[in-house]
């Protein structure tokens, strides 16, 4: 059979028409680079914080009691309030206080005026005795008696002293400055005073500075021991460490302080040490007793860079970021981390300012692959909340409960 031959060249043509039609479809149907939405990093200084719960104490607490037994006639304080030093607190009736007083004064000016017969006793004996008028027993006798008055009148004016601290402990003052507890004792008791049986009255505890007690592991310790050697060449106790403290009606850190006293050895039944934080108090605020949230500076501030903490990966022990470049393809990136802030993790190495980095459909960025990426900044919400975080005595706020 012949065959046609200008047959064959027209389905050759047609067959590469069709096959080449075919591959524009396909080229026209192929999906575009999945989309992504790129953060830049953000510059700033930071500090590295530790939180801790932490107790609050007053430097003084002084329980008063009485020095001297008495009738209480007045309690001029309100109880709660705060009260200086040197406040009165109670009264007792001075009555017999001031009889005492007087007797003793009396017995006094008794003692001196037999004393000053004495004296001129003695003298006339002395001269006598020059000139053998009397017997030498008799001028030891007068010296014995001049000495004894003498005697006398130096322990009777010991009493005095003594009735005159009793009539000023007939009057209960405030040794210290602070806020006062409820009265045990009200008007119309009596009370006891003495060494071992006083009546206790009341208790007064200082206000301001107040401690903060906190409890550091052993090994966060010795951190901060090697940053302070590290930074000033001398021990974490001769380094002047921040701390802030937040009480559970705040959402931050509001008060600023500084940690003072380190104990000398770690506990080993806790594996703790203790620390001791001293925080202005000038309004009262802080109770002692109370719990409160503690933030404790690790090392000196840094600059580092900042990006959304979503953003960052792990794969074994790495952290890694993708990173899209300007061609839109994605490229992961080993880098190191440092603290996080609000939401924001800082990166201290293996990140450029300029990188572009996925925060949102990590699912499609597959490193060596291309997206396009919608760059944004990173939001002002979470700005502002790294800030509060990187000064925390500014991000205090009363919590959503107690408003």
């Amino acid at each position: 059979m012949k065959i046609d031959s200008r047959a064959l060249r027209s389905g050759a043509v047609c067959a590469v028409l069709l096959l080449s039609a075919c591959h524009r479809k396909q080229a026209d149907s192929a999906p575009p680079p999945p989309t992504v939405t790129v953060n830049k990093p953000v510059a700033r200084e930071v500090r590295d914080w530790d939180d801790y719960a932490g107790r609050l104490q007053s430097p003084e607490v002084a329980t008063i009691t009485a020095r001297v037994s008495g009738f209480i006639v007045e309690v001029p304080f309100k109880e709660g309030a705060l009260v200086k030093q040197g406040d009165v607190l109670f009264v007792m009736d001075d009555r017999p206080f001031k009889a005492d007083l007087e007797n003793k004064i009396a017995q006094v000016q008794k003692d001196e005026a037999q004393l000053s017969l004495a004296d001129v006793q003695l003298k006339r004996s002395t001269e006598l005795l020059k000139s053998k008028t009397i017997a030498q027993q008799d001028f030891d006798t007068n010296k014995a008696q001049q000495g004894q008055m003498a005697g006398q009148l130096a322990a009777d004016k010991a009493a005095v002293e003594t009735s005159q601290l009793n009539l000023e402990w007939s009057r209960v003052v405030a040794p210290i400055a602070g806020r006062i507890s409820r009265m045990s004792v009200t008007v119309g008791n009596q009370v006891t005073g003495g060494a071992g049986q006083s009546t206790t009255l009341t208790t007064i505890v200082s206000v301001d500075p107040m401690y903060c007690l906190i409890s550091v592991p052993g090994s966060t310790f010795l951190q901060y021991q090697k940053v302070a050697e590290h930074e000033n060449h001398e021990g974490v106790r001769h380094e002047k460490i921040p701390c802030y403290i937040g009480l559970e009606s705040e959402t931050g850190f509001a008060h600023e302080g500084s940690i003072d006293f380190i104990d000398n050895a770690v506990d080993p039944n806790t594996g703790t040490i203790l620390m001791r934080g001293v925080i202005p108090n000038p309004d009262g605020k802080l109770t002692p007793g109370a719990f409160a949230r503690t933030r404790i500076a690790r090392g000196e501030p840094y600059k580092t860079l900042l990006v959304p903490d979503k953003a960052v990966g792990t794969e074994q022990t790495e952290r890694y970021l993708l990173v899209v470049d300007k061609d839109g393809v994605v490229a992961s990136h080993n880098v190191k981390t440092g603290g996080l802030f609000g939401s924001l993790r800082a990166i201290t190495s293996g990140l450029d300012p300029q990188d572009r980095i996925v925060v949102n459909g990590l699912q499609k960025a597959m490193p060596g692959a291309k997206v396009t990426a919608q760059e944004e900044a990173i939001p002002t919400e979470a700005l502002n909340a790294a800030d509060a975080e990187l000064r925390p005595s500014a991000s205090a706020e009363p919590a959503a409960a107690s408003r």
